[in-house]
């Protein structure tokens, strides 16, 4: 450039020379058409990338040079007498002072403009570009521009992810599902992915099942083995282990769980019998009151028979150890037969004529120690006074003479005393 030139963007050079005021020729004027704007998208619920471009501060500035504009006259008839005066003035730098060139990469697609905006958020609302909650702006939306500067805008991405059995919705601006991974910090190095690490993440987002390795100790047949898997259940650890279940086998937590890091998972070996036993059913006993009886005095009228059940047992030992039996089924055999009792309710006399005055007690102590119940060794005579079963009942006794009362007993021995002395005790007589 010649000294007396002025330089003007996109405007040929011109000669050192006076220039007429009026205008000779109007200039077309493009306007910049307005940016296209990317609709928004909703995943999970959430508007995707959608702030409004109304309000603030960048809309303020648009408003004000809206106003400017409508209040300047028409630029290509004043076009020719500014370039003139610029010209005389030496410079175009009042021009092109706020004009700034900008490199904006929206979603890993870098583009460069020139922009009079005076932040990030005016850009970006300026180009149309529209951010939400789960999105990146670096640098923030509001920080100043500066001419050279670098605009990242990275899109949030819906990502269900199942991470070892356990499901979560997160939000990622990686594009693939390798950088996912690393961004939420899951460990991928051995681990089972449902989708290939490669795979690109559109902004609909997608749904990741990830099972990472891990170890898990299976104990079988006195043995523990150590694997690492990505399995999906124990069974299938169990089977990389190199463990085979047979017949009853089964493991020591459910077969179809999660394996965890660092567990511990047994094997039982079940080996299993049946067996039938038969049990006695006990009998019940019915007592029934008799007036013919004296009181204290039972008869058994009808004996009682235990009843007979039939009982299918399972037997089971686990890993050689025998368990508890485990009842299967039952069925009654024979039902018990009850036991009919006849309880005495006659008042009984005590005196007997001719031996109430006699050393009973004496006698007794002497014949059975004192005790009702007293049986000798054969069998044959019972009771306080050692009866036999013929005498007793021949005294009108009923039964058994061990079973009467003591009361009941010293009576009839009175009885037998009036009809034949003391003779039937011929050791112990004399205490009488």
């Amino acid at each position: 450039m010649r000294p007396g030139e002025a330089w003007f963007p996109d405007a040929p050079t011109l000669p050192r020379q006076a220039v007429p005021l009026a205008p000779t020729t109007e200039l077309p004027v493009d306007p910049s058409p307005e940016p296209a704007t990317e609709p928004a998208t909703e995943l999970f619920g959430e508007p995707f990338g959608g702030s409004s471009r109304s309000g603030g501060r960048a809309e303020a500035r648009r408003a004000a040079r809206r106003r400017r504009s409508a209040e300047r006259p028409d630029v290509r008839k004043l076009l020719p007498q500014a370039l003139v005066v610029a010209f005389l003035a030496g410079g175009t730098s009042a021009f092109v002072a706020d004009d700034k060139a900008i490199e904006l990469t929206v979603d890993g697609k870098p583009r460069t403009l020139h922009t009079f905006a005076d932040d990030v958020g005016e850009l970006l609302a300026d180009e149309g570009v529209r951010v939400g909650a789960h999105d990146v702006v670096a640098p923030a939306p509001g920080t100043a521009l500066t001419s050279g500067e670098e605009i990242a805008v990275r899109y949030g991405r819906p990502l269900r992810l199942t991470l070892d059995g356990r499901s979560s919705h997160e939000w990622t601006t990686a594009h693939t599902v390798d950088e996912a991974l690393r961004e939420l910090g899951v460990r991928a190095e051995g681990a089972y992915l449902s989708v290939p690490r490669a795979r690109r993440i559109g902004r609909a987002g997608l749904a990741l099942d990830v099972r990472t390795e891990r170890t898990v100790t299976v104990m079988a047949d006195g043995q523990a083995r150590t694997v690492r898997t990505n399995a999906a259940t124990v069974r299938e650890t169990v089977d990389e282990a190199g463990i085979t279940l047979h017949g009853q086998d089964t493991l020591s937590v459910p077969a179809d769980s999660f394996p965890r890091d660092g567990q511990t998972v047994t094997v039982m070996r079940i080996t299993g019998t049946k067996e039938i036993r038969e049990e006695s059913l006990p009998f019940e006993v019915r007592r029934t009151e008799d007036p013919g009886l004296f009181r204290g005095t039972e008869v058994v009228e009808q004996a009682g028979r235990p009843g007979l059940r039939r009982v299918t047992y399972s037997l089971r030992t686990v890993n050689g150890v025998e368990q508890k039996p485990r009842r299967l089924r039952s069925e009654v055999v024979r039902e018990p037969r009850a036991q009919v009792v006849k309880v005495g309710t006659k008042p009984l006399p005590t005196s007997v004529e001719g031996a109430d005055r006699l050393n009973w007690e004496g006698l007794a102590h002497c014949e059975s120690g004192g005790r009702p119940g007293a049986v000798d060794a054969s069998g044959t005579y019972g009771g306080l006074y050692q009866f036999d079963t013929r005498t007793w009942q021949a005294l009108g006794g009923v039964g058994r003479p061990q079973d009467a009362s003591a009361a009941e007993q010293t009576f009839r021995a009175k009885k037998l005393y009036v009809r034949r002395g003391a003779s039937p005790w011929p050791h112990c007589g004399g205490r009488l």
